[in-house]
């Protein structure tokens, strides 16, 4: 898709960095027994993969297992790979599974199953296993190897809204650079981490995790995984939520426009707030502020600002910083610190913010790769992008669309472009023909996906029903909306479908 989107379809990133700690204190009571496979019919040649036997263990509360894969469908007898995954029991007799995707590409689904496990009701908790399974080459399934710590956080470095023709070499550069390393490091598997070749691992784990249907809770990158999946496989479905849904129809331009109107929409909301409130650090107006941290990342374009300890705060490091706190109102306090230090010369929390973006770790190095995993799935997923000179001449209508965003996001869709790895699996459309009523939830003022995007998903899934959320931030399960929570867990629990269309304020 584009050379910056890692902020447009990452993970619940703010959520996910606290889910192992939330795994840790959600006690389960009476464990359900662990599941058996089905022992259906497997599809020609995938027959040892649907009859496999599981060996679990125990991780903290909960129970892990790995399920073996082949790395490319086509050759089912070649090379394969380990799913990591954690299933955290049902509290009662159990039986059904929910699995769980937090987004990306790249997040971890076993570092937040048992945050969201503890969202769910208690009635769906005792008749639900819930499961998180890392994709192919994410987290603690076996990795995509790219660039090293200290190579990758160059990367981010690099400036996302180049000046000129060195500016536009090195960003070129710097994503062929990666895709090189991920061929190097990574061999075959570097050319098979496509959402179509996950979404055909998922039916694999279904079938030996021991459900006849699938039940998906999917967010962000988590609903075009769910539906791929969907469309691949409608007579499996059972239920699924889409949260905060992507649009698969759209080119890398549509996307990056639509990202850019999402995240300006998001600043200014943030900043009415921040004006509201008591001495905002950026102006007493939206525009004002607007000018102002335009201003602000101008200048670090010019001359990054050194922080204590040496490290140096760039523009590329500020954009990721300013877009990791507008994915959630609970994160704009800390957007508004980090603006105060910026204007005084401290870098210092602006840094933070866009370390935690990246989980990095303040010796340099990163707690996973998915930072690096969601260019080599966006892009074995595309079937094309605009080079650079066709990239330039986009860039005015990126910067009319927004001052502060518009820019990186313009210059990011040529990443696919420049990727070394051309994907054999490029991403379809979905309709899921044939399966039941599959719920779409969208956030009015979603930065990260746009409500258009959840949108445009009800519509093209051929049973498709829009459930909206009036507000802000990125998804809207875990927002604290009771209106949203209700109505999804009356799906799950007896399949009550809200009326397409449905509204709920905040």
């Amino acid at each position: 898709m584009k050379r910056v989107t890692v902020i447009a379809l990452v993970s619940l990133l703010v959520v996910a960095l606290v889910a192992g700690a939330v795994s840790a204190l959600f006690l389960v009571d009476r464990p359900a027994p662990d599941p058996e496979p089905t022992g259906e019919t497997a599809p020609a040649g995938l027959e040892r993969f649907y009859d496999q036997d599981l060996t679990w263990r125990d991780c903290r509360d909960d129970r892990c297992t790995t399920i073996e894969v082949p790395v490319d469908y086509e050759d089912p007898d070649g090379e394969t790979l380990q799913l990591a995954v954690r299933r955290v029991p049902a509290t009662g007799k159990g039986g059904k599974a929910i699995f769980v995707n937090p987004g990306g590409p790249g997040g971890s689904a076993v570092g937040f199953v048992g945050y969201l496990a503890s969202e769910l009701p208690d009635d769906l908790r005792r008749t639900h296993d819930v499961i998180g399974i890392d994709p192919r080459g994410v987290g603690e399934s076996t990795p995509l190897e790219c660039l090293s710590d200290e190579r990758f956080d160059a990367f981010i470095d690099t400036d996302p809204d180049p000046d000129d023709a060195d500016g536009v070499a090195a960003l070129t550069r710097s994503v062929k650079e990666m895709g090189t390393a991920c061929r190097e490091n990574s061999g075959a598997l570097a050319e098979h981490v496509s959402t179509e070749e996950a979404a055909r691992d998922h039916d694999i784990a279904r079938a030996v995790l021991g459900q006849d249907e699938m039940r998906w809770f999917g967010f962000s990158y988590g609903t075009q995984l769910g539906a791929t999946y969907a469309d691949l496989f409608p007579e499996k479905v059972d239920k699924m939520v889409l949260d905060g849904a992507v649009d698969v129809t759209l080119d890398a331009e549509g996307q990056g426009l639509g990202q850019a109107t999402g995240f300006q929409q998001a600043l200014e909301a943030y900043l009415a707030s921040c004006i509201e409130g008591e001495a905002c650090p950026v102006g007493d107006s939206v525009q004002e502020g607007m000018d102002t941290i335009t201003a602000l990342m101008a200048k670090l374009s010019d001359t990054p600002l050194k922080a204590p300890g040496g490290r140096e705060l760039t523009e590329g490091r500020a954009f990721y910083g300013i877009a990791v706190a507008l994915y959630s109102e609970e994160s704009w306090p800390y957007l508004t610190t980090a603006l105060r230090g910026l204007v005084k010369g401290d870098p210092s929390v602006m840094l933070v913010l866009s370390d935690t973006y990246f989980e990095r770790d303040q010796d340099g190095s990163f707690d996973n790769n998915s930072g690096q995993v969601i260019y080599a799935v966006n892009c074995l997923d595309s079937d094309g992008a605009p080079d650079a000179a066709q990239t330039q001449d986009l860039i005015p209508k990126f910067r009319a669309v927004s001052p502060v965003f518009g820019a990186a996001l313009g210059w990011g869709v040529m990443a696919c472009h420049d990727w070394p790895i051309k994907g054999e699996h490029p991403q379809e459309d979905v309709t899921a023909e044939g399966a039941p009523p599959i719920l779409v939830v969208g956030t009015t003022r979603d930065p990260a996906t746009p409500y258009e995007w959840s949108e445009a998903m009800a519509e093209q899934l051929e049973s498709g029903v829009l459930l909206t959320r009036e507000g802000d931030g990125h998804t809207a399960y875990t927002s604290g909306n009771e209106c949203i929570r209700d109505a999804v867990d009356a799906y799950f629990g007896d399949g009550t479908v809200p009326k397409d269309g449905t509204v709920c304020e905040e």
